[in-house]
């Protein structure tokens, strides 16, 4: 995941078109403000509530690198003991299918997951994992919506609209950009049915030497259930030296 997001004709078809084009400039310009490194990792803290307030909590860290077809990462839970050394490999792609395994220490096994499954969700939590997949423009239909506020920022709203929607969790996403950064501050995802499934929260950001921006705290509700997953991250840093070795289905099992 890049840190790993149908309305009513309302206007005119050219008035349509112009507002589509100029989305998808801006899902290209924010795609390009956050790919300028080579590699990155980080540990966060995983909180899952229920609605009626039973908490559970996860250690884990993760890293990811660029390459020249998507991104790879891997995210290896640490804490608690009995799920620890549980990870998942995630193969990002700009023109073909993802792909994910996950590896089972109770099992000693690596598992391949099926597209059909990427809703599940993580860990018990709220993110399912195509949420840890990355989302390259390439793979939708990308329209501004609308020109608004949030939390006194200035945003793009985007919607994002899966070309392939066959092969997609979600029908579609609403996105809001700030304007001065293009960083991601919300997602609204919609399941296949139509109805508003989930809403990412990013928050905290910092701005790290390199120029890249990064969200200190990511909240996904379940607009369903009520339930919620909140990431807390730390420790990120950049340009680690990683190679395309250290994402390998090999690797799974000497995750730590």
């Amino acid at each position: 995941m890049r840190w790993f997001i149908v309305i009513a004709v309302l206007f005119p078809l050219g008035a349509a078109l112009a507002e589509e084009g100029r989305g998808m400039q801006i899902a290209r310009d924010a795609e390009a403000r956050f790919a300028d490194y080579a590699d990155q990792r980080g540990e966060a803290t995983m909180v899952i509530r229920t609605a009626d307030g039973d908490e559970a909590r996860r250690e884990l860290r993760a890293r990811s690198m660029e390459t020249d077809d998507g991104s790879r990462s891997l995210t290896i839970i640490q804490h608690p003991p009995d799920v620890a050394g549980t990870a998942l490999l995630t193969h990002s792609h700009s023109q073909r299918p993802d792909e994910q395994w996950l590896y089972l220490p109770a099992l000693s096994r690596v598992k391949r997951i099926a597209a059909g499954n990427r809703a599940g969700a993580f860990m018990g939590s709220e993110f399912s994992y195509a949420d840890f997949t990355a989302q390259p423009v390439e793979k939708f239909d990308v329209t501004l919506l609308r020109e608004d506020t949030l939390d006194g920022e200035s945003a793009y709203v985007l919607e994002r609209v899966p070309e392939d929607p066959d092969t997609a969790v979600y029908s579609r996403q609403v996105a809001w950009l700030d304007q001065a950064h293009y960083r991601t501050l919300r997602v609204e995802y919609f399941n296949k049915a139509g109805q508003h499934l989930k809403t990412l929260e990013a928050s905290d950001f910092q701005e790290y030497p390199n120029g890249q921006w990064r969200a200190g705290q990511l909240t996904m509700t379940n607009q369903l259930t009520g339930g919620t997953s909140t990431l807390r991250w730390r420790d990120i840093t950049f340009d680690n030296g990683f190679t395309r070795r250290d994402f390998s289905v090999d690797a799974l099992e000497r995750a730590r």
